[in-house]
C-alpha cells in the first residue's frame, strides 16, 4: 500500500533538491546494480527489487497511465519507495561499502 507520507515526501523535496537527486541516478544506478549482484545481499530485497521491476515494465497499471501526470506519478512514487525498501533491506556495512567504492571511482 502506498503511504501518503512518502508521497509528501516526494511533493516537500522541491525542485532543487529533486534536481540533485536526479543528477545522482547514474550513481544510485550503480548502486542498486552491485547490491543486487553482492552474494551477502538477502533474497527478500532482490525480491523486492525484481519485483518493482516486474511492475514497471508491466503493461497493466493501477492508474492507467492516460491520465495526464497522475497516470505516472504512481510509477515514479513506486520506484521511489521501492528503491527505499531496497536499501533498507540491505545490510547495512555492505551498503556503505559499496558506496564508499563508488565514490572512489572503483
Amino acid at each position: 500500500m502506498i503511504r501518503l507520507s512518502s508521497l509528501f515526501y516526494l511533493l516537500r523535496l522541491g525542485p532543487r533538491r529533486l534536481l540533485g537527486l536526479v543528477q545522482h541516478l547514474p550513481s544510485f544506478l550503480r548502486l542498486f546494480w552491485r547490491l543486487f549482484k553482492d552474494p551477502r545481499v538477502g533474497l527478500k530485497a532482490k525480491a523486492l527489487a525484481l519485483g518493482v521491476v516486474a511492475y514497471l515494465i508491466m503493461p497493466a497499471d493501477f492508474v492507467p497511465d492516460l491520465l495526464p501526470a497522475l497516470g505516472h506519478f504512481d510509477d515514479l512514487l513506486l520506484m521511489f519507495l521501492g528503491a527505499k525498501g531496497f536499501i533498507a533491506l540491505c545490510p547495512r556495512e555492505v551498503v556503505q561499502e559499496h558506496v564508499q567504492r563508488i565514490g572512489q571511482g572503483r
